[in-house]
């Protein structure tokens, strides 16, 4: 059993049953009373943020999350199904968990996934993914890169806005946490 003095960025705690992660937190020494830790925390499954204060010294639950590379295989009806790149283990995960990741995912990427007790908790992806435009509006002449946008779908049956130079069939770096365009890959 840990205290409330051993909370840390990215700690896990199981409070009520439910996971959540550490976000922020400050510990907070007032001139008058006793000392306590102020908390911003996410819920792991349903990624809710909310504020929360322990008093100094109070006992909590940390929960282990167990975070492995795995690689992204194919979808089995409506589960993902990942290999766990150093067993060759696969391990279906649910819509719900994958979430907008799935966006992102190509097959064969890899991707972090945090288990807790052998439940998939969720799915960190790089920072950045190379996908190709699969369709968008043809540019018309005199576009250039400093006009506006357009929207284009990506090969994972993604959408987003690119500036309008961009054709399809070229290759373009997303970022994965905001799904905004951020370059033009060339081969």
């Amino acid at each position: 059993m840990a205290t409330s003095n051993d909370i840390k960025n990215g700690t896990v705690l199981r409070i009520d049953g439910q996971l959540w992660s550490i976000l922020e937190f400050q510990h907070v020494k007032p001139g008058k009373g006793g000392a306590f830790v102020r908390t911003k925390m996410k819920n792991v499954l349903s990624g809710k943020v909310v504020d929360k204060t322990f008093n100094a010294g109070a006992k909590i639950e940390t929960a282990n999350v167990d975070r492995r590379d795995y690689q992204y295989l194919y979808m089995d009806g409506e589960d993902f199904v990942f290999m766990d790149t150093d067993t060759y283990d696969q391990i279906p995960v649910q819509p719900g968990t994958v979430g907008d990741a799935k966006n992102y995912m190509l097959e064969g990427m890899s991707v972090m996934i945090a288990q807790n007790e052998g439940t998939p908790l969720y799915i960190e992806l790089p920072s950045s993914v190379v996908l190709e435009i699969t369709y968008t509006e043809p540019g018309l002449q005199g576009d250039r890169s400093t006009g506006g946008t357009k929207p284009a779908t990506l090969e994972t049956g993604a959408e987003i806005q690119v500036p309008l130079f961009l054709e399809q069939g070229t290759k373009v770096k997303v970022d994965t946490r905001d799904g905004s365009y951020l370059g033009r890959v060339n081969d």
